[in-house]
């Protein structure tokens, strides 16, 4: 493989060093203090084990709460579109007696009202659960199960998960994992702080996506050209969601506050919703950008590689196909990842019968659209951007290869070589011995 000329490298410096010099210097001046959460003291969870669980009869319904009624439901709205609550499950009333494993009291036995409330969880003798010390409780209840105790299992869902990336992935495997680490230690202890300190949030994402960025493809994929293609066209496909995204949101109106939780944290914190809407795009974005910007990199260089001869239209032709199969597939992907991640919204929005129009235009939906939209454009532009540039960098380096090449055979022909002549050692006539010892050689 020929070896990318200086002013290529020289090219590529002087577009990743910049980047990597400003964002280091605004993740330092970004970086966030500890902030100070306004709000009632969190409440303490207790681990333990549930050891023993007695039944009671479920409370029945207040009169006149489970009638057919019309739609709409009844007093307490127990009843919509005409069909009954269902009523309290039997294996949710009841106490659990749970036996205390870390605090102050531990080795005591407690006990905690089951959860009947409409989607909480169902507890049985042995499971690890965690439960809430309350001092003040206005019932007398002291102690409410919280939630199961789950740090167990996901310890050994997370080293199941890591020994196959190694196993796999060998030493890249390694540095895989180090990159994801990275990511985890910059989404949770940069990003999230950040905005809730009152940052920007258009531009803390866009720090943290290029410091993740940085860090995990040269870690994952080593310091390359390929790489630093990659991290070139990633940088431009990135820039370019930013902005679609941006206009899309404006021209939709969107404001970034259409679920619950977007909400409450534009109530408690006064958080720029538009902002958050636009950070949550370029997150989601790069995870999908940097895989195709790899891909496309190291394509033209194996392109490159198996076809020596191959210039810079045919490595373009040759690898923007394999990239619209890839996009083909990977639309599909995003579409489905966001389908997935808003079921319970499409099943409400169906249970609620609305017109196909009304259910597009809504908020929740729409801020969905857009985000698929930015996401899936940035996506296509990311082919033909890293591929031409992976293209024009390894057709430089063809070139320089080829004028080495000649530089060299015309040395050779203007007699420029170090090697001695040893024409004059036949200039004269052999003897008819020393022809037959030469044919006598040339048959053997």
């Amino acid at each position: 493989m020929p070896k990318s000329p200086k002013s290529v490298r020289v090219a590529v410096l002087a577009v990743i060093v910049p980047v990597a010099v400003a964002t280091l210097a605004a993740v330092l001046f970004l970086w966030p203090d500890q902030p100070e959460i306004a709000g009632s003291e969190p409440l303490k969870e207790i681990n333990g084990t549930v050891v023993a669980i007695t039944l009671k009869p479920c409370p029945q319904p207040e009169p006149g709460t489970e009638g057919a009624g019309t739609e709409g439901g009844g007093a307490d709205g127990a009843v919509t579109d005409g069909r009954r609550a269902a009523p309290p499950d039997p294996r949710r009333c009841g106490d659990a007696k749970v036996k205390l494993t870390s605090g102050d009291q531990a080795g005591q036995e407690v006990v905690a009202p089951l959860p009947s409330d409409p989607g909480s969880q169902r507890y049985s003798v042995g499971d690890d659960v965690q439960v809430v010390h309350m001092t003040d409780a206005p019932d007398g209840i002291a102690y409410q199960l919280s939630d199961h105790q789950r740090s167990g299992p996901l310890w050994l869902i997370g080293a199941a998960f890591a020994l196959a990336v190694i196993a796999f992935g060998r030493w890249r495997g390694v540095t895989a994992l180090v990159g994801l680490a990275i990511t985890f230690v910059l989404l949770l202890q940069f990003l999230i702080p950040a905005i809730m300190e009152g940052r920007p949030p258009l531009l803390v994402a866009i720090v943290c996506a290029a410091a993740i960025m940085l860090a995990v493809l040269y870690l994952t994929h080593g310091f390359s050209m390929p790489t630093s293609i990659a991290v070139i066209g990633t940088i431009a496909s990135l820039s370019l969601t930013g902005l679609l995204a941006t206009a899309a949101i404006n021209l939709t109106h969107l404001g970034g506050l259409s679920d619950e939780d977007a909400l409450n944290l534009d109530m408690a914190y006064q958080i720029n919703g538009q902002g958050l809407l636009l950070a949550s795009i370029i997150i989601g974005s790069l995870g999908v950008l940097d895989d195709v910007t790899v891909t496309q990199a190291v394509t033209v260089n194996e392109l490159a590689h198996a076809n020596p001869a191959y210039r810079f239209a045919q490595l373009y032709r040759a690898a923007a196909r394999i990239g619209r199969a890839h996009i083909a597939s990977v639309i599909n992907t995003i579409i489905l990842a966001y389908a997935g991640a808003s079921l319970p919204l499409l099943l409400l929005l169906s249970v609620a019968q609305q017109p196909l129009g009304d259910v597009v235009t809504a908020p929740a939906i729409a801020q969905e659209i857009v985000r698929s939209v930015a996401g899936t454009l940035g996506l296509i532009a990311a082919v033909p951007i890293t591929t031409a540039l992976a293209a024009l960098a390894r057709t430089r380096a063809h070139a320089h290869a080829d004028t080495d090449a000649h530089t060299d055979t015309d040395a050779h022909a203007d007699g420029d070589t170090d090697e001695p002549d040893h024409d004059h050692d036949h200039d004269h006539e052999p003897t008819p011995g020393e022809d037959a010892k030469t044919v006598k050689s040339d048959s053997v």
